[in-house]
């Protein structure tokens, strides 16, 4: 009988200790340390990592760690003492979780890191998407846009969550594409959505309010897309606001095929979680991986959103 537990916050090490002693001598244990469950991308983490250890016959233990970086090393720190068989890490900060993912090598026990890369750390493999890469390649279509539909001229507001790194990869690439594009783009102001929709939602409406000229929208991840959105609808600014941002939501769908919402960049996050637990397998088996496993993306907009419509029935 396989084992996929839901643990939140520091407080669940019991229930680690309970959850791990019962799986262990039943076989291999991963354990998934992720960022939060209100984002549908985590969620698709979990679920393309629970299905590929179904299929593998091993067992998966899943830590929420409700964006607090602390909270992940402590879940860390707690596997190795439990030795589990490898852990997948989303990492909230970085550079912070690097003496955790150091006292995971050297207990022998493997991380490969999803989503956001480790800098210069001890993680095995990093499974994703070049963040920075995608942001310029989602900043270079914005140009197009701005240069084909907005007579070469616009002004850009951005909803971000400045305590992810990888975000502010999104938007380091995002501006040095619009910014070498030559076209005439104004940056407005930069929000912090905190990679919370409430908050968000919250920091989109204030940045509109302080901004009533601004023409377009980019926002770096789900949380801050539901966020840009909602707040477009709600302040009735569909028709002089055009969106482009991060991972596609039902309402980013909707907008969409409306045609205010541009485009959006689309990663495979259920594809990452599959990818890491079959690395661990051949790690088991002793083969070799790449140290970077990279998982295309795909820009949608409004001629390809049908094929993504299933996700949200």
């Amino acid at each position: 009988m396989r084992l996929i537990k839901i643990l939140s916050g520091c407080a669940a090490a019991i229930a680690m200790t309970l959850a791990l002693g019962s799986a262990s001598a039943m076989a291999e244990t991963y354990a998934l340390v992720t960022i939060n469950q209100q984002a549908l991308f985590f969620n698709q983490i979990n679920d393309g990592a629970k299905a590929a250890a179904k299929a593998a016959g091993v067992d998966l233990v899943i830590f929420n760690a409700n964006n607090v970086p602390s909270a992940q090393n402590d879940a860390i720190e707690n596997y190795i003492t439990q030795k589990v068989d490898g852990i997948i890490l989303v990492a909230i900060d970085v550079n912070g979780v690097k003496p955790a993912i150091t006292a995971a090598k050297a207990a022998g026990i493997p991380v490969i890191a999803i989503d956001a890369q480790i800098p210069n750390g001890d993680n095995v493999a990093f499974v994703g998407v070049d963040n920075t890469k995608a942001g310029e390649d989602i900043g270079k279509f914005y140009a197009d846009y701005v240069k084909t539909k907005l007579n070469g001229t616009a002004k850009i507001g951005v909803v971000g969550a400045l305590n992810s790194f990888i975000q502010n990869q999104r938007l380091d690439g995002f501006k040095k594409a619009v910014t070498e594009s030559g076209q005439k783009v104004t940056f407005l102001d930069t929000v912090d959505g905190q990679n919370v929709q409430d908050v968000a939602l919250s920091a989109s409406e204030n940045l509109m309010t302080a901004n009533a000229d601004m023409t377009t929208l980019y926002a770096t991840g789900e949380p801050a897309l539901l966020g840009a959105v909602s707040a477009v609808t709600s302040q009735g600014r569909t028709g002089d606001v055009k969106v482009f941002g991060w991972d596609l939501t039902k309402s980013a769908v909707q907008g969409l095929e409306e045609g205010w919402v541009i485009a959006v960049v689309q990663q495979d996050p259920a594809g990452e979680g599959k990818a890491a637990i079959e690395a661990f397998g051949k790690l088991k088996k002793g083969e070799k991986i790449d140290p970077i496993i990279n998982v295309p993306i795909t820009i949608v907009t409004k001629e390809n959103v049908g094929q993504f419509k299933d996700m949200f029935k």
